[in-house]
């Protein structure tokens, strides 16, 4: 069997996309190439960015098909990351709201990328 090792995100531009996510997500990518940037999440997983005119092979879509589902402790630590995000000034399609699975809010990147971050009930 294998397992995930990275989500590839497809950005139109990679200097915005990188600063997006190293201020949203408090963290520095590692700079793997001009077009390509990588930042780690977890222990398993990464999330890489990659300039879409430089896909090999060429890819059209970008944001808005999938989405990025990220799990935090707890209500507390979602209402207190949302609060931070909105700070940041991080567009948001859905503010805090209770769902069949938990708390979630959902967050887009500069390439309408979905971010849902979650508490499980």
């Amino acid at each position: 069997m294998f397992k995930i090792d990275s989500f590839v995100l497809y950005v139109d531009d990679i200097e915005i996309s990188k600063k997006f996510y190293t201020d949203t997500f408090e963290c520095e990518g590692q700079v793997l190439s001009p077009t390509f940037v990588s930042f780690p999440l977890g222990t398993e997983v990464t999330i890489e960015l990659k300039q879409i005119a430089q896909a090999e092979p060429s890819a059209t879509i970008t944001g808005g098909g999938t989405e990025l589902s990220l799990v935090v402790e707890n209500p507390e630590r979602l209402h207190k990351l949302y609060d931070q995000w909105k700070l940041k000034g991080v567009t948001f399609l859905q503010v805090p709201t209770e769902l069949v699975f938990g708390l979630t809010f959902v967050a887009i990147d500069p390439d309408e990328h979905r971010i849902r971050v979650f508490a499980h009930k």
